[in-house]
């Protein structure tokens, strides 16, 4: 059985998490998706979850820990995602984080982490990755039925990231990700890009080349091109697309394209 880890925790606080799982199923094999989400940034972690978690094994268990209200009344929730003979699982909290990555999932079912006998016998009011999180997802993986944690509840904390749209010789949308190289991601979908590479775009006053990949410009030349995730990204080659553009997170970005 495979569980994901994903947090904004750095390099200390995951390992307490793994120790919980394993001793709750010893078998587990436990993934790091990354313990490197900007602080606080539950948009960003949603976005690497939903990005990541359609790759893994059907059965996998996906905890994800981005948490500003840890220890406040916010609630703790277990979904269950299922596509034809597909099943993943999703534990977190109710802020969110887990929503995109769950409906790319499939048909979810969300229910409410209430079940205290799952818990950790000390509940710390700020660590409920390890004290609630990773035993709830421990017990999942051995079989726990998603019933078996809480109520069923359909009042949860959504999120989107929106969508690009195209207009006339335009296309409008919003960054949604920043990842460290400096590319910008935005909400523009391949589909809705409508693109081939050759394309010539203008974004901010400057003209930029859509491509297949970054090293088909030359080093510190910005470019378009359709990332792994399918949507419009923006880029510098071996350069950082947000510090050039002045760009940040949640910014609006406009590309003309001339004919």
């Amino acid at each position: 059985m495979v569980i994901t880890l994903l947090s904004d925790f750095g390099d200390v606080y995951p390992a307490s998490m793994k120790g919980v799982i394993l001793s709750i199923n010893p078998g587990t094999c436990i993934v790091d998706i990354s313990h490197s989400v900007p602080r606080h940034d539950v948009h960003a972690g949603a976005f690497i979850l939903m990005t990541c978690a359609r790759y893994f094994p059907s059965g996998t268990v996906h905890i994800a820990v981005v948490d500003p209200g840890v220890g406040t009344e916010r609630r703790a929730i277990a979904i269950k995602a299922v596509s034809g003979s597909e099943t993943h699982y999703f534990v977190g909290p109710d802020n969110g984080l887990l929503i995109p990555a769950a409906g790319s999932a499939g048909e979810i079912e969300v229910h409410e982490i209430t079940n205290r006998a799952l818990f950790l016998k000390n509940i710390s009011g700020t660590f409920h990755g390890r004290d609630v999180f990773s035993p709830v997802g421990a017990h999942i993986s051995k079989g726990l039925k998603i019933s078996d944690v809480g109520r069923q509840i359909f009042d949860f904390v959504t999120l989107d990231f929106g969508e690009g749209k195209k207009e006339n010789d335009r296309l409008k949308g919003n960054i949604i990700f920043i990842d460290s190289f400096g590319n910008m991601v935005t909400n523009i979908s391949s589909g809705i890009a409508d693109l081939e590479p050759g394309d010539r775009l203008e974004i901010q006053g400057k003209r930029i080349s859509f491509l297949s990949s970054y090293g088909f410009s030359q080093k510190g030349e910005p470019l378009a091109l359709t990332g792994s995730h399918g949507n419009l990204e923006i880029a510098v080659n071996q350069g950082n697309a947000a510090l050039s553009f002045n760009k940040k997170k949640g910014d609006e970005v406009v590309l003309r394209k001339i004919t």
